[in-house]
């Protein structure tokens, strides 16, 4: 595959997973300084790793929330919170990685990602809410 390829794999990739606003205001912050990182990223983190074809892009979402949330990235973490909501994670899913997380990387990892999540999900539940049609 191309780097343009890859690219624009990754680009796409990246999009569905995170939104098409969310990479549009990553890029739009990023300027000239930092247009190559946000590239770089694209290309490499989302083409090169997302675009790979063994693991779905829910396993993905799974191994991101315990590495990210292991690291202790605040911003990141509620960003793959997201991401593996619209992956089709599942609430349940998301509780038992978190809990594993705790277990192998310490509970203060695991405080910080349950309060990250919970913030997230009550979020998610509320978008979802508002924009289901009314019934009556």
């Amino acid at each position: 595959m191309s780097k343009t390829e890859q690219y624009e794999r990754g680009l796409q990739i990246r999009k569905d997973v995170v939104g098409a606003e969310y990479v549009q205001r990553a890029y739009d912050k990023a300027g000239d300084f930092g247009k190559d990182f946000q590239d770089l990223v694209t290309e490499f983190c989302w083409g090169g790793s997302w675009g790979r074809d063994a693991l779905t892009k829910r396993d993905r979402s799974l191994l991101n929330l315990a590495i990210i949330g292991t690291l202790g990235r605040s911003a990141e973490f509620s960003l793959h919170v997201r991401g593996a909501l619209r992956n089709g994670v599942t609430t349940d899913e998301i509780r038992d990685t978190l809990i594993h997380l705790s277990i192998y990387s310490g509970i203060p990892a695991g405080v910080e990602a349950f309060r990250i999540a919970q913030e997230v999900l009550a979020e998610w539940n509320a978008d979802k809410t508002q924009s289901e049609p009314q019934k009556g």
